[in-house]
């Protein structure tokens, strides 16, 4: 599923490329672009996602899944940073197209929200899954994050982005946690951190000297897990030895960059800018984990 999320996140900004102008003639031709290609999009990928997921499974009256405790909840961050980041792109792309304060907030804003609850309506009546009501508050999460920053301030003070590294339990379930770096980067939660990327300038006057563009990070992660709730795999070394790994959440504390903040007068760099914006920067981090820290250059 994730894959298409993240073409969905990267195509809404695409369209802001596009010159700029007030006309009403280029709003209605926007307009009709980006709801055509919004339309196509998201249909196309729910039938392809119906086509090479679902059908692995056979189908099965809606029925309900309670996967809370699967994966140290990392899987739930995941869902928050997709509607979050797909309503904050969708209202930006709805204000290129000259759409109403309102109808961003409540069309741009709730887009993603209304694309996961598809995908999780999907999941119900499969007998591979189930209908998930910790995905769904995971999802309206993330949306109202965005669209209550963006109805309070007129801005996104508190950003979810994302980090990721290679993690050395890919190797033991491939077929799990991925065989490659772009499935590893998908499917293998050991290596995620999500991240409240919070802009202090923000919420002080706007004739402070602090950085406008420098934010405080908290971050959440997990490690050691093989298994969606249990390792329950044997996992042997080069030496034929038993090995076992304990599953155990991490805490972090970092700076970030906001690169919206950044001033730049070309429309390209503000709409590269943007998109990127999902990943969380690398800099030296404090780590919390197993009651002790331990600092990190990266």
């Amino acid at each position: 599923m994730a894959p298409f999320r993240i073409c969905m996140l990267f195509f809404l900004l695409s369209a802001q490329l596009l010159p700029a102008s007030d006309s009403l003639r280029v709003f209605r031709k926007r307009k009709i672009m980006l709801g055509a290609s919004s339309a196509a999009l998201t249909g196309g990928s729910l039938v392809y996602l119906n086509q090479a997921w679902y059908q692995q499974y056979a189908g099965s009256g809606f029925h309900l899944f309670n996967d809370d405790a699967e994966w140290l909840q990392m899987d739930k961050f995941g869902h928050t940073l997709t509607t979050y980041q797909t309503g904050r792109l969708m209202m930006q792309a709805m204000d290129w197209a000259g759409y109403s304060r309102r109808s961003r907030l409540l069309v741009g804003g709730m887009s993603g929200l209304a694309y996961m609850s598809a995908i999780e309506i999907m999941d119900g009546y499969s007998s591979g899954w189930g209908f998930s009501w910790g995905d769904m508050a995971a999802n309206a999460l993330g949306s109202g994050l965005a669209v209550g920053q963006e109805a309070i301030w007129k801005q996104q003070r508190i950003q979810i982005k994302f980090s990721f590294y290679q993690s050395p339990y890919a190797q033991y379930r491939p077929e799990l946690l991925g065989s490659s770096l772009a499935t590893q980067v998908l499917k293998d939660y050991n290596g995620q951190t999500y991240w409240l990327s919070i802009n202090p300038s923000s919420f002080m006057r706007e004739t402070n000297r602090f950085p406008k563009w420098l934010n405080l990070a908290l971050g959440y992660g997990a490690d050691g897990m093989l298994g969606a709730r249990y390792n329950n795999v044997l996992v042997m070394d080069e030496n034929g030895n038993t090995r076992s790994f304990e599953r155990r959440r991490q805490y972090y504390l970092s700076l970030d960059v906001d690169l919206t903040r950044i001033p730049v007068k070309s429309r390209f760099l503000k709409s590269v800018f943007s998109c990127i914006n999902i990943v969380k920067l690398p800099f030296p981090n404090m780590e919390f984990s197993d009651g002790k820290f331990s600092f990190h250059y990266f």
